[in-house]
Protein backbone atom coordinates (compact mmCIF):
# COMPACT_ATOMS: atom_id res chain seq x y z
CA UNK A 1 0.00 0.00 0.00
CA UNK A 2 2.87 2.39 0.70
CA UNK A 3 4.23 1.83 -2.81
CA UNK A 4 0.79 2.35 -4.36
CA UNK A 5 0.35 5.53 -2.34
CA UNK A 6 3.75 6.96 -3.31
CA UNK A 7 3.61 6.18 -7.02
CA UNK A 8 0.11 7.55 -7.47
CA UNK A 9 0.78 10.52 -5.20
CA UNK A 10 3.78 11.40 -7.39
CA UNK A 11 1.61 11.41 -10.52
CA UNK A 12 -1.21 13.30 -8.83
CA UNK A 13 1.13 15.96 -7.45
CA UNK A 14 3.03 16.28 -10.73
CA UNK A 15 -0.13 16.96 -12.73
CA UNK A 16 -1.51 19.36 -10.15
CA UNK A 17 1.79 21.21 -9.71
CA UNK A 18 1.92 21.49 -13.49
CA UNK A 19 -1.57 22.94 -13.90
CA UNK A 20 -3.00 24.45 -10.72
CA UNK A 21 -0.30 27.03 -9.90
CA UNK A 22 -0.82 28.57 -13.34
CA UNK A 23 -4.56 28.58 -12.74
CA UNK A 24 -4.23 30.18 -9.30
CA UNK A 25 -1.49 32.71 -10.00
CA UNK A 26 -1.83 33.16 -13.75
CA UNK A 27 -5.62 33.17 -14.17
CA UNK A 28 -7.49 33.54 -10.86
CA UNK A 29 -5.11 36.23 -9.53
CA UNK A 30 -5.10 38.07 -12.86
CA UNK A 31 -8.89 38.08 -12.90
CA UNK A 32 -8.94 39.77 -9.47
CA UNK A 33 -6.29 42.28 -10.48
CA UNK A 34 -8.23 43.02 -13.68
CA UNK A 35 -11.75 43.40 -12.28
CA UNK A 36 -10.68 44.94 -8.95
CA UNK A 37 -11.04 43.88 -5.33
CA UNK A 38 -14.66 45.03 -4.99
CA UNK A 39 -15.99 43.10 -8.02
CA UNK A 40 -13.94 40.02 -7.15
CA UNK A 41 -15.07 40.31 -3.53
CA UNK A 42 -18.67 40.34 -4.80
CA UNK A 43 -18.05 37.07 -6.68
CA UNK A 44 -15.97 35.53 -3.87
CA UNK A 45 -18.67 36.12 -1.23
CA UNK A 46 -21.42 34.54 -3.33
CA UNK A 47 -19.15 31.64 -4.29
CA UNK A 48 -18.42 30.87 -0.65
CA UNK A 49 -22.09 31.27 0.26
CA UNK A 50 -23.05 28.70 -2.40
CA UNK A 51 -20.16 26.45 -1.39
CA UNK A 52 -21.29 26.31 2.25
CA UNK A 53 -24.50 24.55 1.15
CA UNK A 54 -22.68 22.32 -1.33
CA UNK A 55 -23.24 19.26 0.85
CA UNK A 56 -26.96 19.37 -0.01
CA UNK A 57 -25.91 18.41 -3.54
CA UNK A 58 -24.00 15.44 -2.23
CA UNK A 59 -25.46 14.44 1.16
CA UNK A 60 -22.19 12.66 1.96
CA UNK A 61 -22.63 10.28 -0.98
CA UNK A 62 -19.19 10.95 -2.46
CA UNK A 63 -17.19 10.09 0.67
CA UNK A 64 -19.48 7.17 1.50
CA UNK A 65 -19.24 5.88 -2.07
CA UNK A 66 -15.44 6.23 -2.17
CA UNK A 67 -15.05 4.19 1.03
CA UNK A 68 -17.75 1.67 0.04
CA UNK A 69 -16.50 0.99 -3.51
CA UNK A 70 -12.93 0.61 -2.19
CA UNK A 71 -14.18 -2.18 0.08
CA UNK A 72 -16.86 -3.65 -2.25
CA UNK A 73 -15.95 -3.04 -5.90
CA UNK A 74 -18.65 -5.43 -7.15
CA UNK A 75 -21.36 -2.97 -5.99
CA UNK A 76 -20.36 -0.31 -8.54
CA UNK A 77 -22.99 -1.18 -11.17
CA UNK A 78 -25.85 -1.51 -8.68
CA UNK A 79 -25.06 1.73 -6.86
CA UNK A 80 -24.25 3.84 -9.90
CA UNK A 81 -27.54 3.17 -11.69
CA UNK A 82 -29.51 4.52 -8.72
CA UNK A 83 -27.19 7.14 -7.27
CA UNK A 84 -27.24 9.18 -10.49
CA UNK A 85 -30.98 9.75 -10.02
CA UNK A 86 -30.49 10.56 -6.35
CA UNK A 87 -27.86 13.17 -7.21
CA UNK A 88 -30.33 14.98 -9.48
CA UNK A 89 -33.03 14.90 -6.81
CA UNK A 90 -30.62 16.46 -4.33
CA UNK A 91 -29.92 19.24 -6.84
CA UNK A 92 -33.50 20.47 -6.54
CA UNK A 93 -33.16 20.54 -2.76
CA UNK A 94 -29.89 22.51 -3.04
CA UNK A 95 -31.36 25.11 -5.40
CA UNK A 96 -34.42 25.62 -3.20
CA UNK A 97 -32.34 26.07 -0.04
CA UNK A 98 -29.69 28.46 -1.40
CA UNK A 99 -32.28 30.77 -2.91
CA UNK A 100 -34.50 30.66 0.18
CA UNK A 101 -31.55 31.58 2.42
CA UNK A 102 -30.26 34.17 -0.07
CA UNK A 103 -33.63 35.95 -0.15
CA UNK A 104 -33.86 35.78 3.63
CA UNK A 105 -30.51 37.53 4.16
CA UNK A 106 -31.28 40.18 1.55
CA UNK A 107 -29.68 39.03 -1.72
CA UNK A 108 -31.31 40.56 -4.80
CA UNK A 109 -30.77 41.51 -8.45
CA UNK A 110 -27.21 40.85 -9.61
CA UNK A 111 -26.48 38.82 -6.50
CA UNK A 112 -29.26 36.33 -7.32
CA UNK A 113 -28.20 36.11 -10.97
CA UNK A 114 -24.61 35.39 -9.97
CA UNK A 115 -25.86 32.87 -7.40
CA UNK A 116 -27.82 30.99 -10.10
CA UNK A 117 -24.71 30.53 -12.26
CA UNK A 118 -22.45 29.63 -9.34
CA UNK A 119 -25.09 27.23 -8.00
CA UNK A 120 -25.20 25.46 -11.38
CA UNK A 121 -21.40 25.23 -11.35
CA UNK A 122 -21.52 23.72 -7.88
CA UNK A 123 -23.90 21.04 -9.18
CA UNK A 124 -21.53 20.20 -12.03
CA UNK A 125 -18.53 20.08 -9.69
CA UNK A 126 -20.37 17.91 -7.17
CA UNK A 127 -21.34 15.45 -9.90
CA UNK A 128 -17.74 15.32 -11.15
CA UNK A 129 -16.50 14.55 -7.64
CA UNK A 130 -19.09 11.77 -7.30
CA UNK A 131 -17.97 10.25 -10.60
CA UNK A 132 -14.33 10.50 -9.49
CA UNK A 133 -15.17 8.76 -6.20
CA UNK A 134 -16.06 5.69 -8.27
CA UNK A 135 -12.80 5.91 -10.16
CA UNK A 136 -10.61 6.31 -7.05
CA UNK A 137 -12.69 3.74 -5.15
CA UNK A 138 -11.59 1.20 -7.77
CA UNK A 139 -8.01 2.41 -7.05
CA UNK A 140 -7.74 3.76 -10.62
CA UNK A 141 -5.60 6.59 -9.31
CA UNK A 142 -3.92 7.44 -12.63
CA UNK A 143 -7.23 8.03 -14.35
CA UNK A 144 -8.46 10.03 -11.37
CA UNK A 145 -5.29 12.13 -11.48
CA UNK A 146 -5.97 13.22 -15.05
CA UNK A 147 -9.61 13.95 -14.26
CA UNK A 148 -8.51 16.09 -11.31
CA UNK A 149 -6.83 18.62 -13.62
CA UNK A 150 -8.96 18.42 -16.77
CA UNK A 151 -11.40 21.13 -15.70
CA UNK A 152 -8.56 23.49 -14.76
CA UNK A 153 -6.80 22.94 -18.10
CA UNK A 154 -9.98 23.86 -19.95
CA UNK A 155 -10.58 26.90 -17.73
CA UNK A 156 -7.03 28.12 -18.30
CA UNK A 157 -7.45 27.93 -22.07
CA UNK A 158 -10.79 29.76 -22.07
CA UNK A 159 -9.85 32.44 -19.52
CA UNK A 160 -6.49 33.05 -21.21
CA UNK A 161 -8.29 33.66 -24.48
CA UNK A 162 -10.68 36.11 -22.80
CA UNK A 163 -7.98 37.90 -20.79
CA UNK A 164 -5.22 38.18 -23.38
CA UNK A 165 -6.63 36.96 -26.70
CA UNK A 166 -8.37 40.19 -27.61
CA UNK A 167 -11.37 38.28 -29.04
CA UNK A 168 -14.02 40.41 -27.36
CA UNK A 169 -12.44 43.85 -27.57
CA UNK A 170 -13.86 44.64 -24.14
CA UNK A 171 -12.56 44.71 -20.56
CA UNK A 172 -12.80 41.35 -18.82
CA UNK A 173 -15.89 40.96 -16.63
CA UNK A 174 -16.20 38.76 -13.57
CA UNK A 175 -19.23 37.07 -15.18
CA UNK A 176 -17.00 35.70 -17.94
CA UNK A 177 -14.92 33.97 -15.29
CA UNK A 178 -18.04 32.13 -14.08
CA UNK A 179 -19.15 31.20 -17.61
CA UNK A 180 -15.71 29.69 -18.37
CA UNK A 181 -16.04 27.52 -15.27
CA UNK A 182 -19.45 26.30 -16.46
CA UNK A 183 -18.12 25.20 -19.85
CA UNK A 184 -15.07 23.47 -18.35
CA UNK A 185 -17.11 21.57 -15.76
CA UNK A 186 -19.59 20.39 -18.41
CA UNK A 187 -16.85 18.87 -20.58
CA UNK A 188 -15.12 17.24 -17.58
CA UNK A 189 -18.39 15.76 -16.34
CA UNK A 190 -19.06 14.18 -19.75
CA UNK A 191 -15.57 12.63 -19.87
CA UNK A 192 -15.81 11.29 -16.31
CA UNK A 193 -19.30 9.94 -16.97
CA UNK A 194 -18.09 8.02 -20.03
CA UNK A 195 -15.29 6.38 -17.99
CA UNK A 196 -17.55 5.30 -15.13
CA UNK A 197 -20.31 4.03 -17.41
CA UNK A 198 -17.78 1.82 -19.20
CA UNK A 199 -16.39 0.39 -15.96
CA UNK A 200 -19.80 -0.07 -14.34
CA UNK A 201 -21.15 -1.82 -17.43
CA UNK A 202 -24.07 0.56 -17.05
CA UNK A 203 -27.29 -0.30 -18.88
CA UNK A 204 -30.07 1.92 -17.50
CA UNK A 205 -31.01 4.18 -14.62
CA UNK A 206 -32.89 2.60 -11.76
CA UNK A 207 -35.49 4.38 -9.63
CA UNK A 208 -35.26 2.63 -6.27
CA UNK A 209 -36.78 4.66 -3.44
CA UNK A 210 -35.94 2.15 -0.66
CA UNK A 211 -32.33 2.13 -1.90
CA UNK A 212 -32.29 5.96 -1.87
CA UNK A 213 -33.38 5.97 1.77
CA UNK A 214 -30.78 3.37 2.75
CA UNK A 215 -27.97 5.29 1.03
CA UNK A 216 -29.06 8.61 2.54
CA UNK A 217 -29.19 7.03 5.98
CA UNK A 218 -25.69 5.57 5.58
CA UNK A 219 -24.22 8.70 4.02
CA UNK A 220 -25.94 11.15 6.38
CA UNK A 221 -23.04 11.27 8.90
CA UNK A 222 -20.65 11.96 6.00
CA UNK A 223 -22.97 14.75 4.83
CA UNK A 224 -23.10 16.41 8.22
CA UNK A 225 -19.31 16.25 8.53
CA UNK A 226 -18.70 17.86 5.13
CA UNK A 227 -21.35 20.50 5.81
CA UNK A 228 -19.84 21.45 9.17
CA UNK A 229 -16.31 21.58 7.74
CA UNK A 230 -17.51 23.67 4.79
CA UNK A 231 -19.15 26.14 7.14
CA UNK A 232 -16.09 26.85 9.25
CA UNK A 233 -13.76 26.83 6.23
CA UNK A 234 -15.81 29.08 3.94
CA UNK A 235 -18.09 31.29 6.02
CA UNK A 236 -15.46 33.92 6.92
CA UNK A 237 -15.96 35.99 3.77
CA UNK A 238 -19.75 35.92 4.26
CA UNK A 239 -19.29 37.26 7.79
CA UNK A 240 -17.05 40.06 6.47
CA UNK A 241 -19.57 41.09 3.81
CA UNK A 242 -22.54 40.95 6.21
CA UNK A 243 -20.91 42.64 9.24
CA UNK A 244 -19.32 45.57 7.38
CA UNK A 245 -20.81 48.31 5.18
CA UNK A 246 -21.53 47.14 1.62
CA UNK A 247 -18.67 48.81 -0.29
CA UNK A 248 -16.11 48.36 2.48
CA UNK A 249 -17.37 44.82 3.04
CA UNK A 250 -16.71 43.83 -0.60
CA UNK A 251 -13.29 45.52 -0.47
CA UNK A 252 -12.35 43.69 2.73
CA UNK A 253 -13.52 40.39 1.19
CA UNK A 254 -11.21 41.15 -1.74
CA UNK A 255 -8.31 41.73 0.66
CA UNK A 256 -9.15 38.49 2.48
CA UNK A 257 -9.24 36.70 -0.89
CA UNK A 258 -5.64 37.82 -1.56
CA UNK A 259 -4.44 35.54 1.23
CA UNK A 260 -7.14 32.90 1.13
CA UNK A 261 -6.29 32.16 -2.50
CA UNK A 262 -2.83 30.94 -1.44
CA UNK A 263 -4.09 29.02 1.58
CA UNK A 264 -6.81 27.39 -0.52
CA UNK A 265 -4.22 26.42 -3.15
CA UNK A 266 -2.09 24.70 -0.52
CA UNK A 267 -5.15 23.00 0.94
CA UNK A 268 -6.03 21.66 -2.49
CA UNK A 269 -2.64 19.95 -2.69
CA UNK A 270 -2.99 18.60 0.86
CA UNK A 271 -6.49 17.39 -0.05
CA UNK A 272 -4.93 15.24 -2.78
CA UNK A 273 -3.33 13.19 0.01
CA UNK A 274 -6.76 12.64 1.56
CA UNK A 275 -8.20 11.58 -1.82
CA UNK A 276 -5.62 8.79 -2.01
CA UNK A 277 -5.61 7.94 1.68
CA UNK A 278 -9.34 7.41 2.21
CA UNK A 279 -9.70 4.29 0.01
CA UNK A 280 -6.27 3.03 1.14
CA UNK A 281 -7.07 3.41 4.84
CA UNK A 282 -10.53 1.91 4.30
CA UNK A 283 -9.10 -1.20 2.68
CA UNK A 284 -6.27 -1.54 5.21
CA UNK A 285 -8.67 -1.26 8.15
CA UNK A 286 -10.96 -3.88 6.62
CA UNK A 287 -7.97 -6.21 6.10
CA UNK A 288 -6.65 -5.38 9.61
CA UNK A 289 -3.26 -4.29 8.32
CA UNK A 290 -0.71 -2.28 10.31
CA UNK A 291 -1.41 1.44 9.85
CA UNK A 292 1.42 3.24 11.64
CA UNK A 293 3.75 3.50 8.63
CA UNK A 294 0.93 4.68 6.38
CA UNK A 295 0.22 7.42 8.95
CA UNK A 296 3.81 8.52 9.44
CA UNK A 297 4.76 8.67 5.74
CA UNK A 298 2.08 11.10 4.43
CA UNK A 299 2.05 13.15 7.63
CA UNK A 300 5.80 13.65 7.57
CA UNK A 301 5.62 14.82 3.95
CA UNK A 302 2.75 17.20 4.68
CA UNK A 303 3.84 18.71 7.98
CA UNK A 304 7.42 19.23 6.77
CA UNK A 305 6.16 21.10 3.71
CA UNK A 306 3.73 23.08 5.86
CA UNK A 307 6.45 24.24 8.27
CA UNK A 308 8.60 25.52 5.40
CA UNK A 309 5.74 27.28 3.60
CA UNK A 310 4.11 28.77 6.69
CA UNK A 311 7.34 30.12 8.17
CA UNK A 312 8.52 31.54 4.85
CA UNK A 313 5.10 33.11 4.25
CA UNK A 314 5.24 34.90 7.60
CA UNK A 315 8.72 36.35 7.14
CA UNK A 316 8.13 37.34 3.49
CA UNK A 317 4.45 38.29 3.78
CA UNK A 318 4.87 41.89 2.56
CA UNK A 319 7.07 40.93 -0.40
CA UNK A 320 4.73 38.13 -1.49
CA UNK A 321 1.60 40.31 -1.36
CA UNK A 322 3.29 43.18 -3.23
CA UNK A 323 4.54 40.76 -5.90
CA UNK A 324 1.17 39.10 -6.44
CA UNK A 325 -1.02 42.20 -6.20
CA UNK A 326 0.86 45.23 -7.62
CA UNK A 327 -0.45 48.78 -7.55
CA UNK A 328 -3.34 49.42 -9.92
CA UNK A 329 -3.34 52.17 -12.53
CA UNK A 330 -6.07 54.15 -10.77
CA UNK A 331 -4.78 53.45 -7.27
CA UNK A 332 -2.99 56.17 -5.30
CA UNK A 333 0.23 55.47 -3.41
CA UNK A 334 -1.58 55.87 -0.09
CA UNK A 335 -4.40 53.51 -1.11
CA UNK A 336 -1.93 50.90 -2.31
CA UNK A 337 0.16 51.15 0.87
CA UNK A 338 -2.97 50.65 3.00
CA UNK A 339 -4.11 47.68 0.92
CA UNK A 340 -0.64 46.10 1.01
CA UNK A 341 -0.39 46.52 4.78
CA UNK A 342 -3.79 44.91 5.33
CA UNK A 343 -3.15 42.08 2.86
CA UNK A 344 0.23 41.26 4.41
CA UNK A 345 -1.24 41.26 7.90
CA UNK A 346 -4.07 38.91 6.91
CA UNK A 347 -1.66 36.65 5.00
CA UNK A 348 0.74 36.40 7.93
CA UNK A 349 -2.09 35.26 10.22
CA UNK A 350 -4.07 33.08 7.85
CA UNK A 351 -1.23 30.91 6.56
CA UNK A 352 -0.51 29.44 10.00
CA UNK A 353 -3.81 27.61 9.61
CA UNK A 354 -2.13 25.37 7.05
CA UNK A 355 -0.35 23.59 9.92
CA UNK A 356 -3.78 22.60 11.19
CA UNK A 357 -5.05 21.66 7.74
CA UNK A 358 -2.22 19.19 7.10
CA UNK A 359 -2.88 17.48 10.42
CA UNK A 360 -6.61 17.41 9.74
CA UNK A 361 -6.31 15.89 6.26
CA UNK A 362 -4.40 12.86 7.58
CA UNK A 363 -6.14 12.13 10.87
CA UNK A 364 -9.72 13.05 9.96
CA UNK A 365 -9.34 10.84 6.87
CA UNK A 366 -8.17 7.98 9.06
CA UNK A 367 -11.13 8.44 11.42
CA UNK A 368 -13.52 8.67 8.45
CA UNK A 369 -12.19 5.38 7.06
CA UNK A 370 -12.70 3.85 10.51
CA UNK A 371 -16.31 5.02 10.66
CA UNK A 372 -15.93 7.47 13.58
CA UNK A 373 -18.35 9.94 12.01
CA UNK A 374 -20.19 10.87 15.21
CA UNK A 375 -16.98 11.96 16.91
CA UNK A 376 -15.80 13.84 13.82
CA UNK A 377 -19.09 15.70 13.60
CA UNK A 378 -18.92 16.76 17.25
CA UNK A 379 -15.43 18.16 16.68
CA UNK A 380 -16.54 19.98 13.52
CA UNK A 381 -19.57 21.42 15.33
CA UNK A 382 -17.29 22.70 18.07
CA UNK A 383 -15.12 24.24 15.36
CA UNK A 384 -18.11 26.16 14.00
CA UNK A 385 -18.87 27.55 17.45
CA UNK A 386 -15.27 28.74 17.78
CA UNK A 387 -15.31 30.23 14.28
CA UNK A 388 -18.64 32.06 14.62
CA UNK A 389 -17.78 33.48 18.02
CA UNK A 390 -14.41 34.89 16.99
CA UNK A 391 -15.74 36.23 13.66
CA UNK A 392 -18.61 38.10 15.33
CA UNK A 393 -16.28 39.48 17.99
CA UNK A 394 -13.32 40.53 15.83
CA UNK A 395 -14.54 41.44 12.32
CA UNK A 396 -16.24 44.73 13.35
CA UNK A 397 -12.95 45.77 15.01
CA UNK A 398 -10.24 44.22 12.83
CA UNK A 399 -12.12 43.67 9.53
CA UNK A 400 -10.45 41.00 7.33
CA UNK A 401 -7.74 40.39 9.94
CA UNK A 402 -10.47 39.41 12.41
CA UNK A 403 -11.69 36.71 10.03
CA UNK A 404 -8.10 35.51 9.63
CA UNK A 405 -7.76 35.08 13.40
CA UNK A 406 -11.06 33.17 13.44
CA UNK A 407 -9.89 30.84 10.67
CA UNK A 408 -6.54 30.21 12.38
CA UNK A 409 -8.09 29.44 15.75
CA UNK A 410 -10.62 27.07 14.15
CA UNK A 411 -8.03 25.16 12.11
CA UNK A 412 -5.69 24.63 15.06
CA UNK A 413 -8.51 23.68 17.44
CA UNK A 414 -10.07 21.09 15.12
CA UNK A 415 -6.70 19.67 14.05
CA UNK A 416 -5.69 19.12 17.66
CA UNK A 417 -9.01 17.45 18.39
CA UNK A 418 -8.69 15.11 15.37
CA UNK A 419 -5.17 14.15 16.42
CA UNK A 420 -6.24 13.37 20.00
CA UNK A 421 -9.24 11.40 18.77
CA UNK A 422 -7.11 9.30 16.39
CA UNK A 423 -4.69 8.54 19.19
CA UNK A 424 -7.59 7.49 21.43
CA UNK A 425 -9.04 5.02 18.91
CA UNK A 426 -5.87 3.61 17.39
CA UNK A 427 -3.48 3.78 20.37
CA UNK A 428 -0.45 4.69 18.28
CA UNK A 429 2.86 4.60 20.10
CA UNK A 430 4.11 8.17 20.45
CA UNK A 431 7.26 8.64 18.40
CA UNK A 432 9.20 11.07 20.62
CA UNK A 433 12.14 11.06 18.24
CA UNK A 434 9.88 12.28 15.43
CA UNK A 435 8.42 15.01 17.67
CA UNK A 436 11.89 16.18 18.74
CA UNK A 437 13.05 16.19 15.11
CA UNK A 438 10.07 18.34 14.10
CA UNK A 439 10.82 20.86 16.86
CA UNK A 440 14.47 21.02 15.78
CA UNK A 441 13.38 21.47 12.18
CA UNK A 442 11.09 24.38 13.11
CA UNK A 443 14.00 26.10 14.88
CA UNK A 444 16.25 25.59 11.85
CA UNK A 445 13.65 26.94 9.39
CA UNK A 446 13.10 30.05 11.52
CA UNK A 447 16.86 30.55 11.60
CA UNK A 448 17.15 30.18 7.83
CA UNK A 449 14.44 32.83 7.37
CA UNK A 450 16.11 35.26 9.76
CA UNK A 451 19.45 34.86 7.99
CA UNK A 452 17.98 35.06 4.48
CA UNK A 453 16.19 38.32 5.32
CA UNK A 454 19.56 39.90 6.08
CA UNK A 455 21.06 38.98 2.70
CA UNK A 456 21.50 41.78 0.20
CA UNK A 457 19.95 39.87 -2.73
CA UNK A 458 16.54 40.44 -4.31
CA UNK A 459 13.92 38.96 -1.99
CA UNK A 460 13.07 36.14 -4.43
CA UNK A 461 16.71 35.01 -4.38
CA UNK A 462 16.83 35.18 -0.58
CA UNK A 463 13.51 33.31 -0.37
CA UNK A 464 14.84 30.60 -2.70
CA UNK A 465 18.00 30.23 -0.60
CA UNK A 466 15.80 29.75 2.47
CA UNK A 467 13.71 27.11 0.69
CA UNK A 468 16.78 25.17 -0.46
CA UNK A 469 18.38 25.26 2.99
CA UNK A 470 15.11 24.12 4.61
CA UNK A 471 14.68 21.23 2.17
CA UNK A 472 18.27 20.09 2.70
CA UNK A 473 17.63 20.12 6.46
CA UNK A 474 14.44 18.06 5.98
CA UNK A 475 16.43 15.47 4.05
CA UNK A 476 19.31 15.52 6.53
CA UNK A 477 16.96 15.04 9.50
CA UNK A 478 15.18 12.28 7.52
CA UNK A 479 11.79 13.94 7.84
CA UNK A 480 11.73 13.32 4.10
CA UNK A 481 13.55 10.02 3.83
CA UNK A 482 14.59 9.61 0.20
CA UNK A 483 16.22 6.22 0.76
CA UNK A 484 13.07 4.86 2.38
CA UNK A 485 10.92 6.18 -0.46
CA UNK A 486 13.22 4.61 -3.08
CA UNK A 487 13.16 1.31 -1.18
CA UNK A 488 9.36 1.32 -1.12
CA UNK A 489 9.14 2.10 -4.83
CA UNK A 490 11.44 -0.83 -5.63
CA UNK A 491 9.36 -3.28 -3.61
CA UNK A 492 6.90 -5.46 -5.43
CA UNK A 493 3.29 -4.62 -4.78
CA UNK A 494 1.89 -6.99 -2.19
Amino acid sequence: MQKKFLTNLALLLFLNFLIKPFWIFGIDRTVQNTVGDADYGFYFTIFNFAFVFNILLDAGITNFNNRNIAQHVHLLNKHFSSLVILKFLLTFVYVAVIFAVALTIGYKGEQLTMLAWIGFNQFLLSFILYLRSNVSGMLMFRTDSFLSVLDRVLMILMCAALLWGGFTGRVFKIEWFVYAQTAAYLVTMIVAMAIVIRKAKFIKLSWNWPFFLVILKKSFPFAILVLLMSVYNRVDSVFIERLLDKEEGNRQVGIYAHSFRLLDALNQFAWLFAVLLLPIYSRMIKMKQELSKMIRLPYALLITSAIIVVTGSFFYRVEIMEWLYPRGELESAAEFADKLNQSARVYGILMFGFLGSTTMYVFSTLLTANGNLKQLNLIALSGIMVNFGINILLIPKLQAAGAAYASLATQLFTAGAYLIMAQYYFRFKVDYRFVFTLVLFVILVIGFNLISKELSFHWLVSFSIMLIASLISAFALRLINILEIIRLLKERER
